[in-house]
């Protein structure tokens, strides 16, 4: 059973927060060089994509709870998996070596879990991040022409990481907290490329993230204006995660849900940070708030952003069980109100 089909007949139970998880370990600098950079002249303390080579049994061993929590669906650990994003490490020359083997330990689990369950395949979905670069805003004040980054160049970054990704088996790539559609039209224009270049297609996930009450991405779109920007692509999902706790989500997904022609994906942080950077809401509280998306049938796949834990993965996938998937295919006829 391949992804589309799973999405049919259930609505699929994304994973939880990678940092999270990855914060319990209480790691130091030499769990980021461990037999790979040990030599490297730049701290790399906090770079939790090393993780899949350095600690790989770390990264494993979340895929392997989440999964175990009711998840259908992993990220591999690649949110900063580009050139762009490794440059601050001097590490540009990692990156093939980082989602390759990020995604070839996701798939890894997937399988061990999808042998032991076969009435429950399991997928990997290849994590694409924003950046630290944005190309539609400049990041002086002073010149508002100036862009830190084209979009030659973030189509290559995501070229680069799209291919290593495909490498290692990932089933969907997901480009994610998407702020500035214009990187994310690269991602979608790279992946685009590889896939045509292979003669393959790739399904494509892409969730945005609203930065306020606003309901506006940090660009400035709403988000009717973030779907219609990329619904050029056949995408799998459309959806939101980060920024927001699932209730403050809700009327974005509503949007969503209106105007989709595809799939609806959400997965929100577990509350919004408290003022130790820390997130306070439980399994139960966010399960409350999820089951409000779901009863309303507004989505299709749900999962949890920062603060998440495999105990809300679980609490969500107890509630989703419950409720059947957002019919999308009757919808591809309508009309977007732009």
């Amino acid at each position: 059973m391949n992804i589309e089909e799973a999405l049919e007949q259930r609505i699929l139970v994304l994973d939880g927060a990678m940092g999270t998880m990855i914060q319990r370990h209480k790691l130091e600098e030499e769990d980021f060089r461990k037999g790979w950079f040990e030599d490297h002249d730049m701290p790399l303390k906090g770079n939790n994509d090393l993780l899949s080579l350095t600690r790989p049994e770390i990264i494993e061993e979340i895929h392997r709870l989440y999964y175990e929590a009711g998840a259908d669906i992993a990220e591999t650990n690649t949110f900063s998996g580009t050139t762009i994003a490794q440059a601050d490490y001097g590490l540009e020359h990692a990156v093939y070596d980082i989602n390759y083997h990020s995604a070839k330990l996701a798939r890894k689990v997937a399988d061990e879990m999808t042998a032991k369950e076969p009435h429950k395949p399991r997928f990997v979905a290849g994590s694409m991040g924003p950046t630290n670069r944005t190309a539609s805003i400049s990041p002086d004040v002073n010149d508002p022409g100036f862009r830190a980054i084209t979009f030659d160049e973030l189509v290559t970054a995501y070229r680069q990481q799209a291919e290593a990704l495909i490498d290692g088996g990932v089933d969907v790539l997901l480009v994610e907290t998407v702020f500035d559609t214009l990187n994310a039209k690269a991602a979608l224009f790279a992946i685009d490329e590889v896939c045509e270049e292979r003669g393959i297609r790739v399904p494509i996930m892409v969730s945005g993230t609203i930065t306020d009450q606003s309901g506006r991405t940090l660009t400035g779109q709403t988000t009717e204006a973030f779907l219609v920007s990329v619904s050029h692509m056949p995408l799998l999902s459309i959806g939101l995660n980060c920024a927001l706790g699932a209730s403050a989500m809700r009327p974005y997904l509503q949007v969503l849900d209106k105007n989709a022609p595809f799939a609806v994906s959400a997965h929100p942080n577990a509350g919004l940070p408290n003022e130790f950077g820390q997130y306070d809401e439980t399994p139960e509280m966010m399960q409350k708030q999820i089951e409000e998306f779901l009863q309303e049938n507004l989505v299709n796949i749900i999962g949890g952003c920062c603060g998440t834990t495999p105990d809300h993965i679980h609490a969500i996938a107890q509630a989703a069980a419950k409720y059947k998937p957002r019919p999308f295919k009757a919808k591809k006829e309508s009309t977007l109100n732009v």
